[in-house]
């Protein structure tokens, strides 16, 4: 049997890395765009919202190119000859080579995962070599969150910042504040709000098509910010978070992603705030009520999230029972009086 290899292993080329080096009869085939209802990326690729196809389309892209040598792309990659042995050397490369954190190579593997699951409902892959294929261990994670928490202090500082002035600007800044922070949605959940998605008798918001193409309803405890927001943009239907021109000038067009970042950016500037994404405004949310004492059940339906796993790592309370248990120990430390503290030699 001839072999290719690729990082020191050496797989068979009747598994997909023969796409590499193709045989003659192969050449066309291996390079050529499959069409998207055949292709099992991406007809897996179609069944995710905006924002998850964006992400997902990157890491099934990287894992085409890392294990062709950037020969193919998600398009013309031989999904359906995938074996266990190109799984496996899919799984080292993800981290050895391409410098992936475990977890982005876990993320990674489940893509690919259901790719070939969706390979074997196009009849292009057996059950049987789905099953062998991906019977594979995810690395093992342990590493801390990304990202951070606001503080109190911080969160109003942000406020404060968002209404310095009664501009049209500062009255969307301040509700766009509220929003991520109070009702914990994600950036791409938020930038797709329509006023009709927001029912100012309740404060519910409903997000449509959010992470996993799932709706959700939830809800803002402090309305003021939205409100004051809506006198300003007025009744028209259409985007709830809309641009504003530098004349200060509501524009009812749609914010994007990349506008949401700026403007917690200058906000922070402005603030004299630590740097911090817009899903930190949302990883507070998750936290503060957890830490406010709501059950994490609810806090996960209120965030969206599919797992009660996913919202446990946001749970802080953890941390406090850790800290308290280490004040129970007394290290006996007597700081001695110095007259002038000790400075280092310089090297020689």
């Amino acid at each position: 049997m001839n072999t290719t290899a690729l990082e020191g292993e050496i797989i068979p080329d009747t598994t997909a890395l023969a796409v590499v080096i193709p045989p003659p009869t192969t050449i066309t085939q291996a390079n050529s765009t499959s069409p998207a209802d055949t292709n099992p990326a991406r007809v897996y690729l179609a069944s995710l919202s905006e924002t998850g196809r964006r992400s997902a389309k990157q890491k099934l892209n990287r894992i085409a190119k890392l294990y062709s040598n950037n020969a193919l792309d998600i398009d013309t990659f031989q999904w359906h000859l995938l074996r266990y042995q190109d799984i496996q050397a899919i799984r080292t490369l993800l981290v050895e080579q391409a410098g992936l954190k475990r977890s982005t190579a876990n993320t990674c593997l489940t893509n690919l995962r259901t790719v070939l699951k969706n390979a074997v409902r196009l009849g292009q892959m057996s059950n049987d070599d789905f099953q062998n294929a991906t019977d594979i261990k995810a690395y093992k994670s342990d590493t801390l969150p990304r990202g951070r928490a606001l503080n109190p202090g911080e969160i109003s500082a942000l406020m404060i910042a968002a209404t310095r002035t009664l501009d049209n600007a500062c009255a969307r800044n301040a509700a766009l504040v509220a929003v991520l922070y109070g009702a914990g949605l994600r950036r791409s959940e938020l930038v797709n709000l329509d006023l009709k998605d927001y029912d100012p008798e309740t404060g519910a918001l409903t997000v449509r098509a959010g992470k996993g193409n799932k709706d959700r309803v939830t809800y803002l405890g402090t309305t003021a910010p939205v409100e004051d927001w809506i006198v300003v943009r007025g009744n028209v239907q259409g985007p709830l978070f809309t641009h504003i021109n530098k004349s200060d000038r509501i524009i009812l067009r749609r914010l994007g992603v990349s506008s949401v970042t700026y403007i917690l950016q200058e906000l922070a500037k402005l603030a004299v705030v630590e740097t911090f994404s817009p899903h930190d405004l949302r990883r507070s949310f998750i936290s503060d009520l957890l830490d406010a004492g709501a059950d994490i059940s609810t806090a996960q339906k209120l965030a969206g999230h599919a797992s009660v796993t996913t919202t446990s790592k946001y749970d802080r309370r953890g941390e406090v029972t850790k800290k308290k248990a280490a004040g129970l120990l007394h290290v006996p430390y007597n700081r001695p009086k110095r007259v002038k503290l000790t400075e280092p030699e310089p090297e020689e």
